[in-house]
């Protein structure tokens, strides 16, 4: 057992201004199918997911994956009393080896997958690739951006190349709606 994920990918996909959300923390309009197959295909080969209390994923296999919540509400890390397959991660108060320990993960890849508070943590820790997937028709004005300083001015390329990553080649995902996927790398 590693005492670190081998690999550390986010995935996230937002509006033209940046947001993963709109101002009620919904993500009404970011559904997209191509997206979410996109997602969960790639969920399939990862050894955890990490996530804010509100983000999560679903279908099929999300109650059987592994999963660190980050939270307040506990000192440190935890095993999450409601869910076998998760651990409570307050990083303020233990570190992501500790977490990663206490979940017992087998070698492999996290999977980042929000809320903004968790993307931009990950954005410190270092991302080794980050899946930015933009849906440019739509518009989330006074949203919740995908990393904390995201905003007029700040795009979210702007803060993933500030932090060492370089973008690959955009790929289409959904022509008709303007869904596009670019993956940055270390």
């Amino acid at each position: 057992m590693k005492s670190r994920p081998t690999f550390i990918e986010g995935y996230a996909i937002v509006s033209a201004e940046g947001m993963i959300a709109d101002a009620r923390g919904l993500m009404d309009g970011l559904h997209f199918e191509a997206d979410q197959r996109f997602f969960l295909n790639s969920l399939k080969h990862a050894a955890a997911v990490a996530h804010g209390r509100h983000s999560a994923e679903s279908g099929a296999e999300s109650s059987r994956r592994r999963r660190l919540i980050l939270t307040r509400k506990i000192a440190g890390v935890a095993h999450d009393p409601s869910n076998p397959e998760a651990v409570l991660w307050n990083p303020a108060g233990g570190s992501l080896e500790e977490a990663w320990r206490a979940l017992g993960a087998p070698e492999g890849k996290l999977a980042v997958i929000g809320g903004t508070g968790v993307f931009g943590l990950f954005l410190e820790l270092g991302y080794d690739a980050f899946h930015l997937t933009r849906a440019k028709d739509v518009h989330l004005p006074g949203g919740r951006p995908v990393f904390p300083g995201v905003g007029p001015g700040i795009a979210p390329e702007d803060l993933l190349a500030s932090h060492g990553l370089k973008p690959g080649e955009r790929q289409i995902l959904d022509q008709a709606a303007g869904i596009t996927l670019v993956t940055w790398t270390r």
